[in-house]
């Protein structure tokens, strides 16, 4: 059966984690927002983004977050949505967002993954979808 199912490669989807001045300002420390990112010139159909965090604390003991799943009914073309906030606190595990959506009834899925301590300063890119920095996982 699964071999049955044609697997085409994920092209023109991306995952960015921004600095998000708002929520910096609500909470009084810094603030993040992840986005999806479609920059293909067709629109993504019923796109599934389920999140979670996952590595070891620094004591050395195994950390999993809660799993978060998010649907969009269309993401359009050459556009972006924001997804959810991280909490800076997670940047040293392992967030993984795996995201699944139709295009002319096949399904597609791709895993973008952020190694820890790879949310930082020093690695923020200008995502010309947004007009914003951010750190990019394509």
């Amino acid at each position: 059966m699964k071999a049955d199912i044609n697997f085409d490669p994920v092209e023109g989807v991306a995952v960015a984690i921004v600095p998000d001045e708002a929520a910096a300002v609500e909470a009084g420390k810094a603030g993040w927002l992840v986005y999806l990112l479609n920059h293909n010139r067709f629109a993504l159909d019923n796109v599934i983004v389920s999140s979670n965090g996952y590595g070891l604390d620094a004591e050395g003991h195994t950390v999993r977050t809660s799993t978060l799943r998010h649907h969009f009914p269309e993401v359009a073309a050459q556009s972006a949505v924001p997804v959810e906030p991280i909490d800076p606190a997670l940047f040293h595990l392992n967030n993984q967002y795996w995201i699944s959506y139709y295009r002319d009834g096949q399904i597609f899925d791709k895993k973008f993954i952020f190694v820890p301590d790879s949310i930082v300063a020093d690695n923020l890119i200008s995502i010309g979808l947004l007009g914003r920095e951010g750190v990019l996982h394509s």
